[in-house]
């Protein structure tokens, strides 16, 4: 049905919503004006789009049991299979639930998108499938991803393999949960403040936030197009430079690939770290909620490159205190705009737009706002209210700023082939209870992000390793290196890795 044009009363309300001030003979001739546009649209009902391809057989699979899915990490399970040959023949791979599977339900840890069943594949997953990979359902996450715990997914908090009581992290909670209970071989997660670091920190798998523009997003629900990042969650190091093989790369509908530079980065597992300069961030220590055990252990993890071959020194960055602050200027109008009112997709972007998502997302988001978490409503009334009051002010001057915290980062790697630090400055938190009051719902679902939302800001690729244990639960060492110097990230990764099973640290 093509679209109608608008009545008077309507044209009336909109011009008062813009302070106009127009009487019904104006409102009429600015309907008659209206009628070439309405044309336009009419014909644009009558082309077809084009559709991203979905290339293998699947069944739709189905929503696991409380029996089966004993950290309630699954949102949905599948079986599909791919080529059956290449480079991921005989894994399994979880996909987060922001991500299009065609033919699965789709509901991005949300009640707003509950219903909505994908017609296409993300290239991520075609390029999975393509590879050999078997898809092996869709991994629960956080409300429409805006939480770093793992308690406000609408199917329930996603719980920690090594305690069933404390957080997975988030977003990717449900991918790096699996990855840690073996239930899958490999998992894609997402990033835009930490999503794929604080989970695998905090579960004890291995996590690679590529850098900006490595991997293409077509397909998945992003949150805000300058800090979103698609990458890999695994169980080891290898599987990492595996999984980053097959999915980085350019994507003719995603111009943010236009720069990406993909290296060897299963070639990269045997080089070592001999000859390498390590860069000890002291910024990344001593937070006012740092715990001094984790902070300890991680010192200790990096210290051991020293064996290995490597120099480290510590440096330090003063303008990583500041990396949140301009994150948050970044990311709560942005999101606000883009994800929530631009509904799931925003405009004026020269990519892939998942229209039957956007339309779902659309119909659910106005239907039934109550049905967020506190955070995406904290989101919205927030970055609202700044675009109201302040008129992108602040965003934009965010956005400005990015630019120089991204130089502080790049004046060290002038001088070191990666920094080093915590991923997050304490063991996992408890889940909170369910009637707990929204101040700490809202906190526990923040509170980590202090050294991993600079990194989205800037762009650099950070690659999470587990180090050791505090209180039994994991803890993880953060390498951040050059832009689409991944492969350095993974020979370091690989040479921690192999000193000895970081579960007895």
């Amino acid at each position: 049905m093509s679209p109608k044009l608008p009545t008077i009363d309507q044209i009336l309300n909109i011009a008062e919503f813009y302070g106009m001030h127009l009487n019904e003979e104006d409102a009429a001739s600015f309907r008659g004006l209206m009628a070439g546009s309405m044309a336009s649209y009419a014909r644009l009902d009558e082309l077809a789009e084009p559709k991203l391809p979905v290339k293998y057989p699947r069944a739709p699979g189905y929503r696991p049991s409380l029996e089966e899915n004993k950290y309630n990490a699954w949102y949905w399970k599948t079986d599909i299979k791919g080529s059956g040959e290449g480079p991921l023949a005989g894994k399994s791979v979880a996909i987060k639930d922001n991500i299009c599977v065609a033919g699965v339900p789709m509901m991005n840890g949300s009640r707003v998108l509950e219903g909505y069943v994908p017609e296409v594949d993300a290239t991520v997953v075609t390029r999975i499938l393509d590879a050999g990979g078997t898809i092996a359902g869709k991994a629960a996450c956080e409300d429409l991803c805006f939480s770093a715990g793992s308690h406000t997914c609408a199917t329930g908090p996603i719980r920690n393999p090594h305690n069933l009581e404390h957080s997975t992290g988030g977003s990717s909670g449900g991918s790096a949960a699996l990855v840690a209970a073996k239930e899958v071989d490999m998992a894609l997660g997402g990033d835009q403040g930490g999503s794929i670091r604080t989970p695998s920190c905090w579960c004890g798998a291995y996590g690679l936030k590529p850098t900006w523009g490595l991997v293409p997003m077509t397909g998945g629900m992003p949150i805000s197009y300058s800090v979103d990042h698609c990458g890999p969650i695994c169980g080891s190091t290898e599987d990492i430079a595996r999984l980053l093989a097959v999915i980085a790369g350019p994507d003719g509908y995603d111009p943010r690939t236009v720069v990406a530079k993909v290296q060897d980065y299963v070639g990269a597992l045997s080089r070592g770290v001999k000859g390498m300069k390590i860069a000890l961030m002291k910024e990344g220590f001593g937070h006012p909620t740092s715990d001094r055990t984790t902070d300890e252990k991680v010192r200790g993890a990096i210290a051991e490159f020293s064996a290995l071959g490597a120099t480290v020194d510590e440096v330090s960055v003063p303008m990583h205190y500041d990396g949140p602050h301009i994150w948050t200027g970044v990311i709560l109008e942005g999101a606000a705009e883009m994800m929530i009112k631009g509904y799931a997709m925003g405009n004026n972007w020269s990519g892939y737009y998942t229209t039957s998502l956007q339309e779902a997302f659309a119909r659910g988001w106005q239907s039934r706002p109550d049905d967020v978490s506190e955070t995406v409503k904290l989101v919205l009334i927030l970055g609202e209210y700044m675009h109201r009051r302040y008129h992108n002010r602040y965003h934009a001057k965010a956005q400005n700023l990015r630019v120089l915290l991204r130089k502080a980062y790049d004046d060290i790697l002038d001088a070191y082939d990666l920094i080093a630090m915590p991923t997050i400055p304490f063991p996992a938190t408890k889940i909170p209870p369910a009637d707990c009051s929204r101040e700490h719902y809202v906190d526990a679902a923040l509170n980590m992000q202090q050294n991993t939302c600079p990194f989205d800001v800037s762009g650099h690729p950070a690659f999470t390793v587990p180090c050791g244990r505090v209180g039994g639960l994991p803890i993880g060492m953060m390498l951040v290196g050059h832009h689409f110097d991944e492969a350095t990230l993974i020979s370091a990764g690989q040479a921690f890795e192999q000193i000895g099973n970081w579960q007895s640290r």
